[in-house]
């Protein structure tokens, strides 16, 4: 099955997942609002999802698929089998009891990840409460990586990527009983958000781990032993877990420093969940696929073929984010009102969120290329690098936003965030050059500039076209606003996909005619 496939797959079940979680977002928003209740979902919701992608998706992602892909060439699948049971017992003894420490010590984690917090006490035991209750979602999410690597690595990555959706599922049905049922106060509310939390971790793990019974492995259970192979899989998954996990660490020191703004949490929150639309369906589809097939590559000795799939990927990434950062850019201010504005969501909110959504939107780029470059080094089981550009990008990013935060509030901390991701970004991808790991060709470079500027054109038509339509975007009626705005991003693609068939910036049409193979090679990227 082609790269470009394997994209696309991983790409549509993230897209699906976006699309239920932006739904998802928008029940939230109206039926929640900005108030204290948002405020402590955020926190307690992004608590394991913080853990979650720190050790369990950087980790498996850095290390266990080429540990993984190694052993399964090397011992065959008796001896993957026996390797992935030494993985699973550590990882999940490890995972339960950090939960019961998690358990005992909340109080003390949300003190240190939302001070602000305390000096409103309902708010505070509130986001403690829910913290709680949600926490295990860690547990299920994290075994849930560890068999989504083991399904990439043979090359099974829908399971995986669909499972997201089940969780956005769960949440919507819990935020719609809530809406037609109603709950007698904001502690039953915050319990119930939490409780479906927890809920869709259980239906999520089941779904992948009935794809890995299709597939016919079986995982053995054994008692947890630091065999060789697992300390092998520390030594490389400590490093990965700051590597893999920069964004989630800026956004932890950004969630700290917001506590000190009344709904600054929920507001950085709605902006973050729509700039993660084109990240994640992009980012996360290329971060997947990437590795698995960089790492084959190398294993083979096929270096031309593995800096083509990289610039390929290169190229791919950057045509489908340039644009998306671009329009987020230019009209965040009718992309938050037409998709949040109604209900508990009101026009303070939108401005809030708009404004965080700009400072944001520059920096995707930059988060795609880190997903991008990564797999670079992971593919030679080089967790190190990546660790200390990690720290560099954390440090610039707590800097930053102490420094923005007082001038500029929430928009500071997301300008902060944005600012991080270009060091990081720029640091992985000197480095992998320098090195000589990545070599990018001409046509790649002329092809970057190129689809810079159909970007900015692209930019251009959607500004002006959103001056026009204006009275359509602010209409009564809801179905009126999102034709208008669904017309501008059919517009603003129209006008982008013109201009670099055009110009040749890139083949956009013929790549897309690859998705009707079944079979290919990475050069039908």
């Amino acid at each position: 099955m082609s790269l470009l496939h394997n994209f696309a797959t991983v790409g549509a079940a993230t897209l699906a997942s976006r699309v239920l979680g932006f739904l998802r977002d928008a029940t939230l928003a109206a039926v929640v609002g900005t108030g204290p209740v948002a405020d402590a979902f955020v926190v307690a919701f992004r608590l394991p999802n913080l853990f979650r992608r720190l050790f369990a998706e950087g980790a498996f992602n850095s290390a266990f698929v080429p540990l993984f892909g190694r052993t399964v060439e090397e011992r065959g699948e008796d001896g993957a089998r026996r390797f992935a049971g030494e993985v699973a017992a550590v990882l999940f003894w490890t995972l339960l009891g950090l939960t019961a420490v998690a358990q005992i010590a909340m109080p003390a984690v949300v003190w240190v990840l939302a001070p602000g917090f305390l000096s409103d006490p309902a708010k505070f035991d509130l986001t403690v409460l829910m913290s709680r209750i949600a926490f295990p979602y860690l547990l299920f999410m994290s075994l849930l990586a560890f068999v989504g690597g083991i399904l990439n690595t043979y090359q099974r990555f829908a399971a995986a990527a669909f499972a997201p959706v089940m969780l956005n599922v769960v949440m919507v049905a819990v935020l719609a009983v809530v809406a037609v049922v109603g709950v007698p106060d904001d502690v039953a509310l915050g319990a119930i958000l939490a409780a479906g939390v927890a809920l869709a971790g259980v239906i999520q793990l089941l779904f992948v781990a009935a794809d890995l019974r299709r597939l016919g492995f079986s995982i053995p259970i054994l008692r947890p032993r630091l065999t060789r192979s697992v300390r092998r899989l520390l030594i490389l998954g400590l490093p990965g877990v700051v590597a893999g996990g920069i964004t989630q660490i800026n956004i932890a020191v950004g969630q700290i420093i917001a506590s000190m703004q009344a709904s600054a949490n929920a507001l950085l929150y709605y902006a973050d969940r729509l700039y993660q639309l084109p990240l994640g369906v992009i980012g996360i589809a290329i971060g997947v696929v990437l590795l698995p097939s960089l790492t084959r590559q190398l294993r083979s000795g096929h270096e031309a073929e593995f800096q083509r799939t990289f610039n390929n990927a290169l190229e791919f990434a950057l045509a489908l984010t340039l644009p998306a950062s671009v329009a987020l850019a230019v009209i965040p201010h009718e992309i938050v009102a037409v998709l949040f504005q109604r209900g508990a969501f009101d026009a303070a909110a939108v401005d809030g969120t708009a404004a965080a959504l700009a400072a944001f939107s520059f920096g995707l780029p930059s988060f795609v290329l880190i997903k991008v470059f990564s797999p670079g080094y992971f593919a030679r089981e080089d967790t190190r690098t990546p660790m200390w550009f990690a720290g560099v990008g954390a440090a610039v990013n707590v800097a930053l936003s102490l420094a923005l935060f007082p001038v500029l509030q929430h928009v500071g901390i997301a300008l902060a965030t944005t600012i991080a991701g270009w060091v990081n970004a720029a640091l992985l991808g000197i480095v992998l050059w320098r090195r000589g790991h990545f070599v990018p060709d001409g046509t790649v470079l002329r092809r970057t500039s190129l689809l810079v500027l159909a970007s900015l054109v692209m930019g251009v038509v959607v500004h002006f076209g959103a001056l026009a339509a204006e009275h359509w975007l602010t209409a009564p009626a809801l179905a009126v606003r999102f034709l208008t705005l669904a017309g501008l991003v059919v517009l603003g693609m129209g006008g982008f996909v013109v201009f670099v068939q055009i110009t040749g910036a890139t083949d956009l049409v013929g790549r897309f005619r690859t998705l009707r193979r079944r079979q290919g090679t990475p050069r039908d990227l």
